[in-house]
């Protein structure tokens, strides 16, 4: 595959990518061509291995877990995460000679345009211990018994993994138990071991589909207050950037008239008054809580202290 690729490589330059000694190398060409590949040598300046001019071999030699592989081939962190990454860098080999020259060039090109970097700013990466194991299961179809926590609990669940998904870095696992399908943090897995059983896929199972679903549902079910505040279009527009913006698009369509001022009145949802207080705080001076009471002398105290601040 590398001298499709690369048409000409020395000993020296195929031992060092392929990480083993040129003796090895001189053994392996002699295998190849034993076995029907027409590989030979050239002597001297420029030379090296070689393919028989016009020499292809189809894109045959993929396995299962290479060709699963190259469809997760522009995100190589995740696949990483997974234990996947000698089986893409094998995949993406095995792609390039297999495209006729002028399009050897397309992973490269591709690599220089467009980069997945999942996790959000200010936060550093970690991979899930337990992630390798439970996305080879997810691959094989194999049934896990997997303890996670669960409070200051520890819980075993038998599960049927259907999928993983990453979420500003944090990965999730669809999973069905029993007749329920249900969605487990990876990195709140303690222990997992995979069973020799195996089970039979729900072809109906549309992850992309249940993990929307899903993720709205949890959205709303966090959103179990409800506060009164008037903000300016300033305000609107900061909301809208910093706020769930399901819950501030309803709110809107539910508002009345702007008054005179522009400001508008909107009944939001909020997770709770804590974090409803941290929300609007970011406003400043676009926003005035109207209710709860409680939150807004809360507002009202921290104003009173930033003017003291800055007095």
């Amino acid at each position: 595959m590398l001298l499709q690729a690369r048409e000409t490589m020395t000993a020296a330059e195929l031992a060092r990518e392929l990480e083993v000694s040129e003796r090895t190398i001189t053994r392996d060409v002699l295998a190849l061509s034993e076995a029907g590949v027409p590989v030979y040598s050239e002597r001297g300046r420029g030379g090296g291995y070689r393919l028989v001019g016009g020499y292809r071999s189809r894109l045959t030699g993929l396995h299962r877990a290479e060709a699963e592989a190259l469809f997760l081939a522009g995100v190589p962190g995740p696949a990483g995460e997974m234990g996947l990454s000698e089986a893409v860098a094998a995949a993406r080999l095995k792609a390039s000679a297999a495209l006729a020259p002028p399009f050897r060039d397309a992973p490269a090109r591709v690599g220089q345009r467009f980069h997945l970097d999942a996790p959000r700013w200010f936060r550093e990466p970690e991979t899930p211990a337990r992630l390798a194991e439970v996305a080879g299961a997810v691959w094989s179809d194999h049934v896990i018994a997997a303890w996670y926590r669960r409070g200051e609990q520890e819980v075993r669940r038998d599960l049927e993994p259907y999928g993983l998904v990453l979420k500003a870095g944090v990965w999730y696992l669809a999973a069905r138990s029993g007749q329920r399908f249900l969605v487990y943090r990876v990195d709140r897995f303690e222990r997992v071991e995979v069973g020799d059983a195996t089970f039979d896929r729900d072809t109906a199972f549309d992850l992309p589909r249940f993990w929307a679903d899903r993720s709205a549902e949890f959205a709303r079910s966090l959103l179990r207050t409800r506060i009164t505040v008037r903000v300016s279009p300033d305000g609107l527009r900061k909301l809208n950037a910093t706020g769930d913006r399901v819950a501030v698009t309803e709110a809107v369509a539910g508002a009345g008239e702007p008054d005179g001022q522009g400001w508008l009145t909107l009944a939001l949802p909020v997770e709770s008054l804590d974090i409803a207080y941290h929300q609007v705080l970011e406003l400043g001076p676009e926003a005035e809580v109207v209710g709860p009471a409680a939150l807004r002398e809360r507002m009202a105290e921290s104003a009173s202290r930033l003017i003291a601040l800055y007095r």
